[in-house]
């Protein structure tokens, strides 16, 4: 039986297969010097706007690419980070800030699960998501669009086990 896939646990019962990723968010915590730290309760500041002309004194380059590649791997299991993670994957490495209340974020929230349905009485459902930020890119007035498209036996489940 299936249990550990590429950093991925997977838990499968009668009713659904659980994936999570707490082991790995874990290491990415370690790795990233950010076990210690308190978690937040959002994974982003509301309505915060990132530049490329940022005043912020650099980090090192291969620790940001490194740590922000490991989240947009979490993001397999964690879509509540995805919209952040797209974001500052944007930058190289001028807001380690945001990164790290991302990761603060993540160290809070270390336990949450998607739980996929095995059966389901009303046969295929198609489920989309989609938003838009008009003109959000400060730097170039460019805008952002998104979807998110699932087709499956029956919706997904997102679920904290705390």
């Amino acid at each position: 039986m299936l249990s550990y896939y590429l950093s991925i646990e997977v838990t499968q019962g009668k009713e659904a297969l659980t994936l999570r990723q707490s082991a790995y968010t874990s290491k990415l915590l370690e790795r990233s010097g950010m076990a210690k730290y308190k978690p937040c309760v959002t994974p982003m500041e509301e309505w915060l706007k990132l530049t490329k002309a940022s005043t912020t004194t650099k980090v090192d380059a291969t620790l940001y690419r490194s740590i922000v590649g490991g989240l947009r791997y979490l993001v397999h299991t964690r879509p509540d980070i995805a919209f952040v993670v797209g974001y500052v994957i944007r930058f190289m490495e001028d807001h380690w800030a945001t990164v790290k209340r991302l990761l603060c974020y993540v160290k809070g929230t270390v336990d949450q699960v998607i739980i996929l349905p095995k059966t389901s009485k009303s046969g295929l459902q198609l489920t989309m998501f989609s938003d838009a930020d008009m003109a959000g890119d400060i730097d170039e007035r460019r805008s952002t669009f998104g979807l998110l498209v699932f087709l499956g036996l029956a919706p997904i489940s997102w679920l904290s086990l705390k």
